[in-house]
């Protein structure tokens, strides 16, 4: 049993560094604890949902950007709702890039536009890497339990 306990402290280490580092916040702690021995795949579930979303929208967001004549409602709509599904799992680096997307658009500053889309996908692109470590490191820590 104690070969396991490295893995378990890792696994907190790791899960403490994702909100010191600021990629998650509180939300993703209320989605854990909603987690229990009837719904053991919860959170990946709803994590798994956030990851589709996005990058449906991230296409979107992409498409809408390169069209001769941008519209910038259409534009807003899509980064408040990349903005409300980063929120609902915690990926708090992705909703702060949102909102600076949101005022750009109101702006309808299109280098702002740019700019923003880059800085979201990269932090979605960290903030989804981190996610997948984390979710592979708890099946290992189940794993040897079992």
């Amino acid at each position: 049993m104690d070969g396991m306990v490295p893995l378990q402290k890792q696994l907190l280490d790791y899960t403490a560094s994702l909100f010191q580092e600021g990629y998650l916040d509180d939300q993703f702690n209320q989605l854990q604890e909603l987690q229990d021995e009837s719904n053991p795949d919860f959170v990946v579930e709803v994590v798994t949902l956030f990851f589709e979303d996005a990058d449906r929208l991230l296409n979107e967001l992409s498409k809408a950007l390169v069209q001769e004549s941008i519209d910038f409602r259409r534009l807003d709509a899509h980064v408040h709702q990349l903005k409300g599904s980063s929120s609902s799992i915690g990926a708090q680096r992705v909703q702060r890039v949102c909102i600076s997307f949101r005022n750009c658009c109101q702006e309808q500053n299109i280098e702002g536009c740019l700019k923003s889309l880059q800085q979201v996908k990269h932090e979605y692109s960290l903030v989804k890497t981190k996610l997948e470590t984390l979710f592979k490191m708890e099946e290992e820590v189940v794993a040897g339990r079992g």
